[in-house]
């Protein structure tokens, strides 16, 4: 079983999903993030869904459970890159994923939980 990469970025944590999940994978990556989240005292986690083409319910209550975990462990979640193929689908599955925050990118995302932006350094197009 292939396990979900957990980054941390300052005192948030950034799960980039790149595979397709299984019930497995969720269910490792739900307890790898409780234990990054008390490990390292993260106060945000942003789960980047850029990668992800379909969801089905099992998913959409997997962003709602580890937003209500994270919550719990006083770290907030923002879902960042979600297609609107994806949105659609979570609205006709009826789910509202009460509790998580979303934002169209991981830049608006890290500055939704308040994040300071890594540094751009010189000789790139953004840099100083």
């Amino acid at each position: 079983m292939e396990r979900v990469p957990i980054l941390k970025i300052g005192d948030v944590l950034l799960v980039s999903i790149q595979i397709d999940l299984q019930d497995q994978s969720v269910l490792a990556l739900q307890e790898d993030l409780a234990d990054r989240i008390v490990k390292t005292g993260a106060r945000g986690v942003i789960i980047d869904i850029t990668a992800v083409d379909i969801v089905d319910s099992f998913i959409g209550r997997m962003f709602a459970t580890i937003a209500s975990m994270s919550r719990l462990m006083d770290a907030e979640t923002v879902v960042v890159g979600m297609r609107p193929a994806v949105a659609i689908t979570l609205v006709e599955l009826g789910l509202s994923l009460g509790g998580v925050r979303t934002a169209l990118d991981l830049e608006k995302g890290m500055r939704l939980l308040g994040a300071p932006l890594p540094s751009v350094g010189p000789g790139t197009v953004d840099g100083p």
